[in-house]
């Protein structure tokens, strides 16, 4: 007898950032087939100063304003796109890091010939290796080219403080998959 998969759907997110943010450790994520297992993501609301909905709705952080279970992408420092994923209204999730499963070649092409353990270990690097851009922002995680599959185990999840932040930086609101050699910066052993 066998066990159908099936994808995460919206309603996944249609909870509080923090438990979907520790709850999509371990789970799979695939854009067009490409991807992997997340291992880091950080959370974000609107009563965060760090958020990019704290001082309210702006062209730029709409799709953090729309329904749950929608991608979030924006670009950092000019450079790097970012994915986040929707949760209840002003929240999202930011993917940090895979490990990479699925499409390896793939990813490594679009990241410059780099080892597997590069090749998704940063937002901006992730996004790089799936091959996303503004072009998925706003579009509902549930569908093509989004696949999100749920975690085969329970996670040994470790928190700490998010990465890169001047504002907020003390708030443990990132989730790592503990041990995993994949995430983009090591989490401080408390």
């Amino acid at each position: 007898m066998s066990h159908e998969i099936h994808p995460l759907d919206r309603s996944f997110f249609d909870r509080p950032m923090l438990e979907v943010a520790r709850d999509l450790i371990g789970t799979t994520l695939l854009v067009d087939g490409v991807g992997g297992i997340i291992v880091e993501t950080e959370a974000y609301d609107p009563s965060d100063p760090a958020s990019h909905t704290f001082n309210g709705p702006t062209l730029r952080n709409a799709a953090m304003f729309g329904p749950a279970g929608h991608a979030y992408v924006y670009k950092i420092y000019g450079i790097h796109w970012c994915l986040n994923f929707v949760c209840q209204p002003g929240s999202a999730v930011l993917i940090r890091a895979l490990q990479p499963t699925h499409g390896l070649d793939t990813m490594a092409e679009r990241r410059g010939g780099l080892a597997a353990r590069q090749l998704c270990s940063g937002p901006g690097k992730l996004c790089q290796a799936l091959g996303i851009t503004i072009a998925q922002n706003a579009m509902p995680l549930d569908e093509a080219p989004f696949t999100l599959l749920p975690a085969s185990a329970v996670a040994d999840i470790a928190t700490g403080p998010r990465i890169g932040l001047t504002k907020g930086v003390d708030t443990p609101w990132r989730f790592v998959l503990r041990g995993s050699p994949f995430l983009s910066k090591p989490i401080p052993v408390s």
